[in-house]
Order: C-alpha cells, then structure tokens, then sequence
C-alpha cells in the first residue's frame, strides 16, 4: 500500500505509533474490564476519556506533520527525488540517545498524565470542588449539604454515580454551567435538576433498598406557640415506616409506595411535580390496577393523557435528601428545644418570626433586622430583661441569624419558599399532592387522607397536661390552637403553607 510522500516525517511516525499504541491499550483495558471485571468502576474513565484523548492526539499529529512536510515533498520532486522514510540507525550514538530520549519521554509523559488526570477526576467529584468553586452560585447547597444527613457522601455520589457515561454527561452539563457563571446567565434560584437527576435505582437503592422495610421510627417534636411565653407543645407520632404482621393481616408502611409487589404511576402537572392530577396503583402480583383522578382540577382527558408519566420512586417523597432548607418556625422550634435559644425569653419565637418572614435583598440587613426587631422589643416592653438577661437575648439573636445563615440565602433567592420538601405536609403538599381525599376511581375508591395511615400519635401536651396512648392504642390529634374541626377538613399546608 503506497503513501503520501509527506507522511514521510517524525511528528507523523510519532502520532501514528501513539494513536496504534493507545488503541492497542484501550481494546486489552476493554477486554480485561469486560471479562474479568478489572479496574473496576474507575477503568471507565481511563478506556473512554483518557487514552482516546492521546489517541486523538496522536491522530491529529498525522495531517500536522504531514502539512508541515508537504512543501519539501514538492520540492523533492520538483528535482526529480523521491522522499525517503526517516532513517533509524543505532549505529549511531546520536540515534540512540534520542530513541531512548524519545521512548523514556513518551512513558514518563503517559504516566505523568494519566497521574494527573486520575488526580484531576478525583478532584472535580470532591465536595470541595462541587461546592466552593462557584463559592455565592452553589452557597445555598453547600451550606444544606453540611447540615444533612448525607454530610459523609460525596456530592456525586448522588448526582452522577458510577460508571463513564454519566461523568461524561456530567462534565458536559458542567461546562455550561461553568459558562453561566462567568457569564452570570445562571438563574436566581437554580432549578433542582428533577428531569436530569439519575434515577435513585442507581444511586440511593446502593445504600437503602425496598426489600429492606427498617422498624417504625418514634420522631419527638417540640414546638412552641408564638405567645407571649412561649407555650411549649411535645407530640409523639409513631411514623409507620416498616411492614407489620397483625391480627388484620399483613399492614404496609409507608415504603410500599416503593415495594417491588406495587407499582405507583402518576402524571404530574408541572415540571416541579408538586400537582399530580392522575395517579394509577399496580399489583404486580395479582395485577390488579386502579386509575385515581383529581376531578377538582378541572383537566381534560386529552390534557391527561398528553401529560408525562412517571413511575413513582424514592425521590418522589425524599426530594431534599441532601439540601433541604428549613422553613423559619421549624429551626427555630428545634433551636428552642436544644435550649441555643432560652424560652424563658417572653415572646422570643413570635419576634424569630416577624424578622425572618420579610425577603431581605442581602444577608447582612437581615442580620441587622433581627437584631433592630429583638433589641427594640425588649427595650420597649421589657426593659428589665436586657438587664438581667442581655448574655440570653444576645445569644438569641446569634442564633436566630445563624438560623438565617444556614437556611435563607437572599443573593440565590433560595429558601424553604423556593425549594418544598414533599417529605410531609406541613409547609408543603407533600404527601397531599395524592393523599387529599380527591384522587378517585370511577367506583369511588379515593386516595385517603387519613392521618392514621402514614402515623399513629403516641402523646401529646395540651395546655400543662401531657396524654399517653397505651401500647395498642392511638391518640386523636388536638391541634394546640383551638380551630375547632377545620385540622380534619382542611389541608395543613393550606394554613402553614411556605408562602404563608
């Protein structure tokens, strides 16, 4: 097979032996990670992205040298020359040295680079670099994350896993990202990345699995009325997370939404998936199915049926896994009942309120209005409190800013207001958007509401009286303010709602 005279060059041989030699060694990394499972999930990395990078490379070094050679081609036969093949002669002293030059170069460079390109990788999944490059973009996340129970997992361990395909999608993804920065195209606050998250089968189900049903959890709540003396409020709820065998049968908890025996599909309305106007459940076992409809949101069957259809996992409830921002009466509330903020403070939880509701354009202002609203109350009402208790007060409003701090960012627009945690349904729908008594068959099996069904209240306090349930029994809520049935007929969202 004749070629080109002008391939006839050293940066030509050169790209051609680093373009075969690199496609030599991704074809065997290929074959041994395939066969025998070798490298294990980081190989990807060295077979896709790596080596074919120096395999281009090498490839792009062929035209190059033979553009660069091309004129003395012509030239040479012009005179009427043929030009030859480079000459290799170890005979020669100088030859050696700079084949051995070359040969020792080339592997120290290959090294070098895989080195530092195995260390770059590590360093662009590290939480440093997901959180503090873009230090005031992704402050808000950063912040969340620290506060989360997933503090001890990497930031991509979530949002791209394992495997080369999504770290290329990924990186990809991230350059835009980074253009946006630079360019200050990012939106204020940044969208959570419902439809390009990776599904949880493939991330979350590594550590938490549906065959896996943990025990039913007893959460302890404190909270306290916005009284003049902070009326303190404790309600135990045995919140219904396993799989229970009793007398009725078998009753599944709240992870059946998730079991392999169940298949929950369901439309949602918007992007964000906070309204779900159809909702159809599936046996697996049996097959037997049912389709839910939200009559009261007035839609269409053709505008139904044209909306996406999600098969429902874990996600779909425990959105903010990792970056969830508290709204304002429940850090505080959990504040208080640590004892950072001291109750004894007449009104403290009400002033917490009035100055972290209002929207402030920065953070320190709203440091500013939390003092100004704490200090000028005190020093109009009770006077006598900062005199005697100024190191409580003090360190009340360090602690209500700190609430700010970790909760509220005003420079992203980001707070418990822009972000809703469906995990609940208190300042959110949550589990409403199905549970609300709305969703029907055309038999008129509803989707209930039925508070029993999620969790079973153990205690509670009313007024200076705290009731027990005994240990097959269950207590009726009593809301702590007298509202009289509304708590049963309305939604709590409605009242304690994010936007309220």
């Amino acid at each position: 097979m004749k070629l080109p005279l002008s391939i006839r060059n050293w940066i030509s041989i050169s790209g051609a032996v680093l373009a075969v030699f690199n496609l030599a060694v991704i074809l065997t990394l290929f074959l041994l990670n395939t066969a025998f499972g070798f490298g294990g999930s980081y190989i990807g990395l060295f077979i896709y992205i790596i080596l074919p990078g120096f395999m281009i490379i090498g490839l792009l070094m062929i035209p190059i040298g033979m553009r660069i050679n091309r004129k003395r081609a012509r030239k040479a036969k012009q005179e009427g020359k043929e030009l030859g093949w480079p000459v290799i002669d170890f005979n020669s002293a100088e030859t050696r040295n700079a084949g051995i030059i070359f040969i020792v170069g080339t592997v120290v460079l290959l090294i070098i680079s895989s080195i530092g390109s195995y260390e770059a990788f590590h360093y662009t999944e590290s939480v440093e670099f997901c959180g503090k490059l873009c230090h005031n973009v992704m402050e808000p996340e950063f912040t969340t994350y620290h506060g989360s129970a997933h503090e001890r997992v990497a930031c991509v361990e979530c949002h791209v896993g394992e495997g080369a395909g999504w770290y290329v999608k990924s990186k990809l993804s991230g350059l835009y990202q980074v253009y946006s920065v630079i360019a200050k195209k990012y939106p204020q606050p940044i969208p959570t990345p419902i439809a390009n998250l990776r599904p949880a089968q493939e991330t979350c189900e590594h550590c938490h699995w549906p065959q896996k049903f943990y025990d039913d959890k007893l959460r302890v709540k404190h909270s306290f009325l916005t009284d003049d003396i902070n009326t303190e409020v404790m309600l135990q709820m045995l919140v219904k997370t396993s799989t229970r065998t009793t007398n009725e049968g078998v009753v599944k908890g709240i992870h059946q939404h998730i079991s392999p025996e169940v298949k929950i599909e369901y439309k949602p309305l918007e992007g964000n998936r906070q309204v779900i106007p159809w909702v159809r459940y599936t046996n697996t076992k049996t097959g037997e199915s049912y389709v839910y409809i939200d009559n009261d949101l007035g839609l269409s069957q053709t505008k139904i049926d044209s909306l996406e259809t999600r098969v429902m996992d874990c996600l779909d409830c425990h959105n903010r896994p990792s970056h969830n921002y508290n709204a304002p009466q429940n850090f505080i509330d959990k504040l208080m009942a640590d004892g950072k903020i001291s109750k004894t403070l007449p009104g403290i939880k009400s002033l917490a309120m009035q100055s972290l509701y209002p929207e402030y354009s920065t953070k320190d202002s709203a440091f500013m209005a939390i003092q100004s609203v704490v200090t000028e109350y005190y020093n109009s009402n009770y006077p006598d409190i900062l005199q005697n208790q100024k190191a409580d007060v003090d360190v009340a409003i360090a602690e209500i800013q700190n609430g700010y701090a970790n909760n509220i960012f005003p420079f992203m627009k980001a707070s418990w207001k822009a972000y809703p945690n469906n995990l609940g349904h208190m300042e959110s729908d949550g589990c409403y958007r199905c549970h609300n008594n709305r969703h029907a068959t055309e038999q008129g099996k509803v989707i209930s509401k039925d508070c029993n069904l999620c969790h079973n209240i153990k205690a509670q306090t009313i007024g200076d009286s705290i009731f027990y349930a005994g240990p097959n029994e269950v207590l009726t809520f009593r809301h702590p303010v007298d509202i009289g049935d509304a708590w049963q007929t309305e939604l709590c969202s409605s009242c304690h709602s994010a936007l309220y």
